[in-house]
């Protein structure tokens, strides 16, 4: 018996009034739901997309993410409810509140729900997957906990003095073994440090067009790849290896390659539609094709005379629409929250002038280019 462990929690549910049951895994879930939420909409807020657009895309993007989720769970270990001597029933194949997400299934379902929610507002599905990672790290670093009130998916037998006491009736347990290695904690506390780093890395580096995604699915793959290797449950085995881990592998390869072939790429990201015009649209950074100085060149001179007055960027209203800066080396993070960003001055009319004098004027102010 090691001289310290960490003990587990008696029970997972709780009856609300005698009657509601408030499951911790469930609530656990929820609130690295809300977590993820409040992170990724304050970061787009900073990085100049309209209020409540991560809110909304959430309404996508949470249940596909369930579904996604579970379908990857019990299709890697179908033989919990459909083997022969399966300790579940089948039904309980639905039953999420026991336990049971695949974080991959639940990415790529929960990526299609955004992708159509991004698709409705033009918006670029890049620009937000840089801007939720660290939100879904955290997300997982907190949905980890319902594992240790479910006493499930720990490690080995250790020793060691933060060694995780479970029941022994629990299924993975090894006769004479009291304690194991606490995977959810070990696995809560890399994604909550994954969580800074891409935060950081985001800043410090300018990374877009998906870039802190691709770094978020490489670092939580490495981390999953050790962990995984010291769970104890039941999972199929390719060479020695567990199916989870063979994934990660595949998956951290993948987000490396995509990591190297984007690195140069700097094309606009749209953040959609900007409040109140339905016709403007936000936009990360500048365009690698060079579509300014074709729409420059296509509108003649008088266009180029009037845009080197300040037109350029400014809508048939004339209010600028900018709403983040356009500088490609910008951090697209909250480290310069673009609605803070001071407005550019301009002069009124000159006293004096004629007529046609001040219609040159209020078009150079007022007037797009068009190509």
């Amino acid at each position: 018996m090691p001289l310290a462990s960490i003990p587990s929690p008696s029970q997972g549910v709780w009856q609300l009034f005698g009657v509601i049951p408030i499951r911790a895994y469930a609530l656990c879930i929820v609130l690295g739901v809300v977590a993820a939420v409040v992170i990724g909409e304050r970061r787009w807020r900073a990085r100049g997309g309209a209020p409540g657009t991560i809110v909304d895309l959430a309404v996508w993007a949470v249940p596909f993410g369930l579904v996604g989720g579970r379908l990857y769970h019990v299709i890697t270990d179908w033989q919990l409810y459909f083997g022969e001597d399966a300790p579940n029933r089948p039904i309980e194949a639905l039953f999420i509140w026991n336990g049971g997400l695949g974080i991959w299934g639940a990415i790529a379902l929960g990526a299609l729900g955004v992708w159509f929610g991004c698709r409705n507002r033009g918006i670029s599905l890049s620009a937000v997957a840089d801007t939720v990672a660290p939100g879904i790290a955290v997300a997982q670093a907190i949905g980890r906990w319902g594992n240790y009130f479910n006493q499930e998916l720990f490690g080995s037998p250790t020793d060691l003095p933060w060694g995780l006491e479970i029941d022994p009736d629990r299924p993975g347990t090894v006769p004479g073994e009291d304690t194991y290695h606490p995977t959810f904690l070990y696995e809560s506390i890399w994604d909550l440090g994954l969580a800074f780093v891409l935060i950081w890395a985001g800043r410090k580096f300018a990374l877009r067009h998906g870039r802190v995604f691709a770094l978020y699915v490489a670092g939580y793959t490495l981390g999953r790849f050790w962990i995984e290797g010291l769970r104890v449950d039941a999972a199929h085995e390719i060479l020695g290896l567990r199916l989870n881990q063979w994934t990660s592998i595949v998956l951290l390869i993948g987000a490396l390659a995509y990591y190297v072939l984007t690195r140069d790429k700097t094309g606009e990201e749209s953040l959609g539609t900007v409040p109140g015009d339905d016709k403007a649209v936000m936009t990360a950074s500048r365009s690698e094709d060079g579509d300014d100085a074709e729409n420059a060149a296509a509108t003649g001179s008088d266009t180029a005379d009037a845009t080197a007055t300040g037109s350029d960027g400014a809508d048939a209203d004339g209010a600028d629409p900018a709403a983040v800066s356009e500088d490609p080396d910008e951090p697209a993070d909250p480290a310069h929250p673009a609605d803070q960003a001071d407005e550019p001055e301009t002069g009124g009319p000159v006293a004096g002038e004629d007529d046609k004098s001040q219609r040159v004027s209020a078009t150079a102010e007022g007037e797009k280019g068009t190509s």
